[in-house]
């Protein structure tokens, strides 16, 4: 590869996202232990301050756990609306700077910078991107440059927090060999512990492995995994477009007035349409149900709600709807529902007070619809009776 071909991305990560929203709301959380998630014991963290990393604390941890770990830590219930406007804020300044970026989620972008090394200069125009971001948004922001997608987060992981690293092109291999697998995007905690087991400890190990070695062990996902081990990454910046809804609707063969009938088909289609969100890293906070009558009168009924991508929120607030909605007792000709005022969201089941046994429950059930259908696996509600 030619130095005129290689690219320039860029990866920007707000430190601390939820935490650092919270310390701009009340500065007297600022250099506390502090952590944004369920109030009970069976919650979770969703997010936590550097200050109580340095315990242990880690989001996704049990908040007894976390309380045990750090006994003077403070755990506060959080707010998305907040964290969605703040959001919003920096996604203004990407658009309006950045000549092509990609919201990766909530708090992290990508930008394709490649080119600019020939006018402005990318070293300079990440940096004054960042100083901008302070100072109209005042959140922390980490960035590290590099030729891919890969190393750039990589590196901005571990630059943080307020990091700012430059991986040239042509030593990918090298920043990348000393870190733990774990460090690999794309590696979690199983597949860890299947390679750590084998005496593969570092990206470095990992990379020198023959790549037909790691199909058998791993198939398809041990030669990409392979691929990043030695750097390689040619996904593309994807342009950011602000998607406003998901939605599905079934006209039925036959009207019916059948209520069981409706009802399962309700809960298929809700389940159908979150699971899309959250394939997405995505979060609705208003949901929609229409009916179409036998003579063609079309009604909608809607209810805004805490931003979720859970199935168990959203198919009480559809089943809700529906029942509020179909008052007529005629037969119905076609059934939809609709999710809006959509936010970027990493995968939650109730926000900020769901529990490790449901957690587990829903990453459980979307590994499978990944990997063997979204049609695999569903409620029984939601088959047809």
């Amino acid at each position: 590869m030619l130095l005129s071909q290689y690219r320039h991305i860029a990866h920007f990560d707000l430190d601390a996202f939820f935490v650092s929203v919270e310390c701009l709301k009340d500065s007297r959380l600022r250099g506390k232990p502090l952590i944004v998630g369920g109030s009970g014991d069976r919650g979770v963290v969703t997010s936590c301050s550097y200050e109580a990393r340095k315990s242990g604390v880690h989001s996704a941890m049990p908040i007894r756990l976390a309380r045990r770990l750090c006994p003077d830590v403070l755990v506060i219930k959080g707010d998305f609306e907040s964290y969605s406007r703040y959001s919003r804020i920096v996604t203004d300044i990407m658009r309006d700077n950045a000549p092509l970026f990609e919201k990766a989620s909530i708090d992290e972008f990508y930008l394709d910078l490649t080119g600019m090394d020939k006018f402005f200069g990318c070293r300079l125009f990440i940096a004054e991107l960042r100083k901008k971001v302070l100072k109209e948004s005042g959140l922390p922001v980490s960035y590290a440059l590099a030729s891919n997608k890969l190393i750039s987060k990589v590196a901005t992981n571990e630059g943080k927090p307020n990091g700012q690293l430059e991986i040239p092109f042509g030593s990918e291999r090298e920043f990348l060999a000393p870190l733990p697998v774990s460090k690999l995007p794309g590696i979690g905690q199983d597949t860890a512990f299947k390679l750590i087991r084998r005496g593969v400890e570092t990206l470095k190990t990992l990379s020198e492995i023959p790549v037909d070695m790691m199909s058998a062990l791993l198939g398809k996902n041990g030669i990409e995994l392979w691929r990043k081990a030695n750097g390689l990454d040619e996904s593309p910046v994807i342009p950011y477009h602000e998607q406003k809804s998901i939605s599905t609707e079934r006209t039925f063969q036959q009207d019916t007035i059948d209520i069981g009938y409706l009802h399962a088909e309700l809960v298929r289609m809700t389940e159908s349409i979150a699971f899309e969100l959250r394939k997405q890293d995505r979060l609705t906070g208003c949901v929609t149900v229409k009916l179409r009558y036998s003579n063609f009168d079309t009604v909608t009924r809607q209810a805004a709600i805490d931003q979720t991508n859970a199935d168990h929120i959203l198919l009480r607030t559809a089943g809700a709807l529906f029942n509020r909605l179909y008052d007529r007792r005629m037969l119905i000709r076609l059934l939809g529902i609709r999710f809006t005022h959509l936010v970027p969201g990493n995968y939650q089941i109730k926000l900020f007070e769901d529990t490790q046994e449901m957690i587990r429950l829903y990453q459980s059930i979307d590994h499978i619809k990944r990997r063997y259908g979204s049609m695999l696996i569903g409620r029984a509600a939601g088959r047809v009776p």
